[in-house]
């Protein structure tokens, strides 16, 4: 501690021996003593600001690795995180894979992530390579021009993930920067982090084939009226045998339109949640009388028989506007795709905490691959036949939304030539109060 003051002792002692010299040969004494006192400040100041830097400079770490601490201040207190720690932290909880790799392609480490899409990674603890995790070529490439070039890559790949067991496949945009090393004839490595855009993919897919399904579906319509409005323009309208035809297949094709635009303006708004649905006790007999009223005309047609098999006593929590939507809607479709003198029939059966309003045709039935897709947005199994019998293609769409939005769920039960039991499960009352 004594050295401490040392440079201030010799700061001193130069002061005073150049004061004494100036005093002596200066005219005016004050004058030089002022000089002195100015430089001497300033030379004491300047000594103060080195050594503090000095002291700086030399406390402070040259570097974070993992054995140092990371000191963290707030407002209350002062705490010690330990650097590895803290990455530790940060790489399992993010919810994209890493993977890091050394110069020869072996993975040196991985985040929980990483290890869900690509298995155990560490083999006897010894690191695999990364050709041994996956075989994808645009992966490897993406790895072997960060460690060869030291640039940065960016690649989009398809891949089967190993957690999901049945190997479900998905998306990712992997994105590869190289870890550049500590020294100028070192081995550089690099990391690699894998963002699942899996749902992004199929949403855009989906937004894609909507727009395709409702270009095609309106250009039909109104490629046939613009083309009887030429017609009658050319002269038909003097034809009075054919243009009552001609304006009949106009205002069908026009209808066909409107309902269209209904139907996707009715399914936007559901998907949205702006759709309220309010619940109430409804009495499933008389709805179903009334759906059934609506439709008799179509059934008469074809020589279906509607049958409504629910009980005088069933009541339903719903909300009374939309499960009559949704019975319309399977009822209307059970006559369209039935066979010529069939039947329709409505039931009802209580399951557990549920009800289930079931409705059965007796129609051709439709084939297992059909049934996981048949509540999508304009799927058709039969695309000919439902133009031809006015369909949309967004009927179901609708029933299974609506559901949904009653805290229920809308299924089909179907085989080929055993006809289809579509089914509305509603929860209870005591259980939606």
């Amino acid at each position: 501690m004594a050295y401490r003051f040392l440079p201030a002792l010799i700061f001193v002692a130069v002061f005073l021996f150049a004061a004494a010299l100036l005093v002596f040969y200066f005219d005016n004494p004050i004058a030089a003593l002022s000089l002195v006192i100015a430089a001497f400040l300033g030379a004491l100041v300047a000594h103060f600001s080195f050594s503090q830097k000095a002291s700086v400079s030399t406390d402070a770490p040259t570097q974070l690795n993992e054995s140092q601490p990371l000191i963290v201040k707030n407002n209350s207190s002062t705490e010690v995180v330990p650097a590895s720690a803290l990455l530790e932290a940060t790489m399992e909880s993010m919810r994209e894979g890493v993977l890091v790799v050394d110069s020869g392609m072996r993975v040196v480490a991985a985040n929980r992530t990483a290890h869900d899409i690509f298995g155990s990674i560490e083999e006897r603890g010894t690191p695999r390579r990364l050709s041994d995790l996956t075989r994808h070529l645009p992966v490897y490439a993406a790895f072997q021009t960060a460690l060869e070039a030291g640039e940065r890559s960016e690649t989009k790949v398809e891949m089967h993930v190993s957690a999901t067991g049945a190997g479900e496949r998905r998306v990712f945009d992997l994105r590869v920067a190289p870890l550049m090393p500590d020294e100028p004839n070192g081995k550089r490595g690099a990391v690699g982090v894998f963002f699942d855009i899996t749902r992004l993919e199929r949403l855009e897919r989906v937004r894609q084939e909507f727009l395709s399904n409702v270009s095609h579906e309106l250009r039909t319509p109104l490629t046939a009226i613009l083309t009887f409005v030429e017609t009658l323009e050319e002269g038909a309208v003097d034809d009075r045998e054919n243009n009552r035809r001609f304006l009949s297949v106009i205002r069908r094709n026009a209808a066909r339109m409107h309902n269209l635009i209904d139907d996707i303006l009715e399914l936007s708004a559901i998907e949205a949640g702006t759709v309220s649905v309010e619940p109430t006790c409804v009495r499933l007999q008389s709805l179903t009388a009334d759906c059934f009223t609506a439709l008799a005309p179509r059934a008469a047609e074809r020589n279906i028989e509607l049958h409504n098999e629910v009980g005088h006593e069933v009541y339903v929590y719903a909300d009374a506007r939309r499960l009559e939507q949704m019975l319309t809607n399977l009822v209307d479709n059970a006559i369209k795709f039935n066979r010529d003198g069939g039947a329709v029939r409505v039931r009802h059966e209580s399951a557990g905490e549920r009800d289930r309003v079931l409705i059965l045709d007796t129609g051709e039935g439709i084939a297992p691959e059909h049934l996981p897709r048949i509540f999508e947005r304009f799927y058709r199994i039969d695309r000919a036949r439902s133009r031809a019998l006015g369909g949309t293609g967004l009927g179901l769409a609708i029933v299974k939304h609506l559901a949904r939005a009653h805290s229920g769920e809308a299924s089909v039960r179907s085989a080929p030539n055993e006809g289809s039991t579509f089914t509305i499960e509603l929860p209870k009352a005591v259980n939606s109060e």
